[in-house]
């Protein structure tokens, strides 16, 4: 399970072979009772039982609701769970200061060195965009966090007076012709350009060839 601040994504795995997989919005307001119900009825949906559910791996970047999945595994279904965080050995070497070290970006850089290998920058477009650092020895070295192409739609819709919300698209052209227009062009190409920078800098800074890796909600939107 990977819990974002704002979806939840979580798959069910026979061995090393993925059944199926889901994405629901996160709500740290749920209860045990209500993911508990999520769940199975998901599940259910896909000829899976929630008894066939043997163990659960959970990364979680929000507490309130890592309390209601304890809650969950740990008492209601009686699953054996592993909650992703410091001590958890999962191969990388931490070079950053490991207790600060968020779970979704642990996980991602596990997945990106085991699906890839190599000197590895890992880029996650969600409500916030992190960049990671990962060498082909899987040495975890760092990177940065910078807000969300959502956070920035919103903040300029939030803290001005007259500019409307908008979501997110693919503009025809930087030079817009009317507001919105022109909020598009300054918020997509504005963020590729913070993107490739921090890329970048971060290449030239510890490997030059390194891989780039795209993952998170917004990752195909700015991929086009």
């Amino acid at each position: 399970m990977d819990v974002g601040n704002t979806h939840t994504t979580f798959g069910v795995y026979r061995d090393r072979k993925l059944l199926a997989h889901w994405r629901v919005s996160t709500s740290s307001r749920r209860t045990a009772d209500e993911w508990g119900f999520i769940f199975r009825s998901l599940m259910e949906e896909q000829g899976i039982a929630r008894e066939e559910l043997l163990r659960a791996v959970i990364s979680c970047v929000v507490p309130p609701v890592l309390d209601a999945l304890r809650q969950l595994f740990g008492g209601l279904w009686n699953v054996p769970y592993l909650v992703v965080g410091p001590g958890v050995k999962t191969g990388l070497f931490i070079r950053a200061e490991a207790k600060e070290v968020g779970a979704d970006r642990i996980v991602n850089a596990v997945a990106a060195s085991t699906l890839y290998g190599g000197d590895l920058v890992i880029v996650d477009f969600g409500t916030a965009t992190t960049f990671c650092a990962v060498t082909a020895k899987k040495e975890y070295l760092g990177g940065a966090i910078a807000p969300g192409i959502g956070i920035s739609c919103e903040a300029l819709y939030e803290k001005t007076a007259k500019l409307p919300r908008i979501d997110v698209e693919v503009p025809e052209r930087c030079i817009g012709r009317n507001t919105v227009e022109a909020m598009h062009a300054g918020v997509f190409f504005g963020y590729i350009g913070l993107a490739r920078e921090i890329v970048q800098r971060m290449k030239r800074e510890f490997a030059e060839h390194a891989r780039v890796i795209g993952t998170g909600g917004w990752g195909m939107v700015l991929a086009r």
